[in-house]
């Protein structure tokens, strides 16, 4: 996946930009929503400059199927660069209830403010943004107790920006997706592109899975050998990765005419079973590491 190869810039993503701009007096803070799988790849930079000084508070989304491990790590450098996170998960619902109060701390001084005046518990008005397919929408609709905003397990889905009143005290503007207009890290799209973040059609699968297997076989061999019956790791020391791949598409019987591998059968079943956490609790990539 050369970065100079990666354009992902449609015009929804520029009218977002303008969006979020000019939104930006209307709420007292921006929550960043980030895929707890892939912290730093899912952080769109453009946000930060875009947002400027505003409060923020960042939730990382999908936690359920992240490696805990990792995750006590990634909050462990939040904290040490000061940053307001929290992970939570909108199908278990971990976290989620914790989101006002949490909203309200980040905001204590303007709270007191408001209550100096005797305007207790006024609802505070919040900026929902994040990449596509993160999670936004299915936030939204457990914040709001009923379904809100459309949820689909592909990007590209909320289009526009819409209010939406919460239970939680919160008042959610929520954003559609936005991706920066190229990856300059080849590494970086790879990851959007395993969690679903860019849409498949647009990408070659064939070498996405094989970015999987990599990432896979460095650091969690065993979750891989166990899922896919492959023994011990070592025996594979001498395939490349896509061979690798390979011998998981014939254990799982994957063949065509001439014995040959299908690599289309082959990429859909490990993405999928690596977006459904079937594999495993995994999580891409680690504080520091790049």
């Amino acid at each position: 996946m050369p970065s100079n190869q990666i354009q992902w810039f449609p015009g929804h993503m520029a009218k977002t930009r303008r969006l979020i701009t000019e939104n930006l007096s209307a709420v007292d803070i921006v929550i960043e929503i980030l895929d707890a799988r892939i912290p730093e790849s899912s952080r769109n930079p453009e946000i930060h400059r875009l947002c400027k000084d505003k409060p923020m508070l960042t939730l990382l989304s999908k936690s359920s199927l992240a490696d805990p491990v990792a995750s006590d790590k990634w909050r462990a450098w939040y904290q040490k660069k000061g940053r307001h996170c929290m992970f939570i998960d909108s199908i278990t619902g971990a976290g989620i209830k914790d989101i006002g109060d949490a909203v309200r701390e980040v905001l204590k001084e303007k709270v007191e403010r408001y209550e100096s005046k005797g305007m207790q518990g006024r609802a505070l008005k919040a900026m929902i943004v994040g990449i596509p397919n993160v999670g936004k929408s299915s936030l939204i609709n457990r914040l709001a107790g009923q379904k809100k905003a459309r949820v689909e397990d592909r990007p590209g889905v909320t289009m526009t920006k819409q209010w939406v009143t919460t239970n939680v005290g919160l008042e959610l503007l929520d954003m559609p997706g936005v991706l920066w207009p190229k990856f300059e890290d080849e590494y970086v799209g790879e990851n959007l592109a395993i969690t679903g973040a860019i849409k498949d059609q647009v990408m070659d699968l064939d070498r996405i899975s094989c970015a999987l297997v990599t990432r896979l076989r460095k650091n969690y061999p065993e979750l891989l050998c166990e899922r896919y019956k492959l023994g011990d790791i070592s025996q594979y020391d001498d395939l490349e990765d896509w061979e690798l791949a390979e011998v998981i598409g014939r254990k799982r019987g994957f063949l065509i005419s001439g014995g040959e591998v299908s690599w289309e059968r082959l990429s859909n079943m490990l993405l999928d079973e690596f977006r459904g956490a079937k594999i495993g609790r995994i999580t891409l990539e680690l504080p520091g590491e790049r």
